[in-house]
């Protein structure tokens, strides 16, 4: 277990883009996949998601949600001296597609980007990396892009060709952008981070460079085997970083957690003590977003909220590796920007 605790450091700001595409899942079944539809609904919790354009990628949506907040933070972007994009989506295989995000964004040469290849952990673990990598340097602010494009990359025609329902109807697409800043603060940002190497077949797409010449349609999932990792893992990593803390369930606003599936969200939240109304879900209106999925929630609870607050978060990502890892941190209401809707694209030049 690493433990890491960051002083002087706060989260300046959230924001998050996605599609303008809403998938209703009532709305895509044939009559006989009615019933079967309707529980896989109430178990999992979701009921839509927003689905990107073909030509839309992950960097596009955190592209979006990167520019809104730095216009509405007024931020020099001279000022900003890191930049990492946490995806299981990049843009190309090289370059790194925080290269690409760093010249869209208009950022300094002297700004360092680079890409983290996680999913379902990767706000917790991105969180930790950029704030230990502040504290050790004289750069003053960062962004950290989480984001995915997990929908079946189909056609119209063919979106319902997809082969498992979990793939059909679970995943969302998103992109977000955390500002953080160097502060004259009391609070610290706490993180526990672990990895189980042991498990990484339990969530896998292996049409990389090992098996160049396998096409793989779908990720394959042990759905049973992440089930009890995430039910048992996750609840014993944030008792641990509420006991380091000498706090309860009663000293935090709100649970955010990867929205993985309700059920599974149901059992770690009863698990630790938290109740279902501090327990934020967002999966219900956007599906599994992956990365996304911890700040998405926030602005789904806080982006249209009007009083400006203090609040104190725990939350917890994991998933695919298998990894985890949680985060105990205050954050300003008047931070969480509204969600933007985008559906632009870049448009690199290249013709193939």
């Amino acid at each position: 277990m690493i433990l890491s605790q960051v002083k002087g450091i706060q989260v300046d700001g959230i924001a998050a883009a996605v599609p303008s595409r809403i998938v209703n899942i009532s709305e895509t079944v044939s009559a006989d996949e009615r019933n079967e539809v309707e529980r896989f609904m109430k178990k999992i919790g979701v009921k839509s998601f927003h689905k990107s354009l073909l030509k839309q990628t992950a960097s596009d949506l955190c592209c979006a949600a990167a520019k809104e907040l730095m216009c509405k933070k007024h931020i020099n972007k001279g000022d900003i001296g890191v930049l990492i994009f946490v995806t299981q989506c990049p843009d190309y295989s090289i370059p790194s597609t925080a290269c690409v995000l760093q010249r869209r964004l208009s950022l300094s040469k002297d700004c360092i980007a680079f890409d983290i290849n996680l999913g379902c952990s990767g706000f917790s673990y991105g969180l930790n990396v950029i704030t230990n990598l502040m504290n050790s340097s004289n750069v003053k602010k960062a962004l950290l892009l989480c984001g995915d494009i997990s929908t079946i990359r189909y056609d119209e025609e063919e979106m319902i060709r997809a082969k498992s329902h979990a793939a059909r109807w679970l995943f969302g697409d998103a992109g977000t952008a955390i500002l953080l800043g160097k502060n004259e603060v009391k609070e610290n940002i706490k993180t526990i981070s672990r990895t189980d190497g042991e498990g990484y077949k339990a969530i896998i797409k292996p049409d990389g460079n090992r098996h160049s010449r396998i096409v793989i349609d779908d990720t394959y999932m042990d759905e049973v085997a992440v089930f009890q990792f995430a039910i048992n893992e996750v609840p014993r990593m944030l008792d641990e970083i509420m006991g380091d803390s000498g706090a309860t369930p009663d000293d935090y606003d709100a649970l955010v957690l990867h929205q993985a599936n309700l059920y599974i969200m149901k059992n770690i939240a009863k698990r630790t003590g938290f109740s279902m109304d501090k327990t934020i879900v967002s999966i219900d209106e956007y599906g599994n977003t992956s990365s996304a999925s911890i700040p998405l929630s926030i602005i789904k609870k806080w982006g249209e909220y009007k009083e400006e607050q203090m609040v104190r978060l725990l939350c917890c990502g994991y998933g695919v590796g298998l990894s985890w890892a949680a985060n105990d941190f205050y954050l300003n209401t008047d931070n969480v920007l509204p969600l933007v809707v985008s559906d632009e694209y870049y448009d690199d030049g290249f013709v193939f």
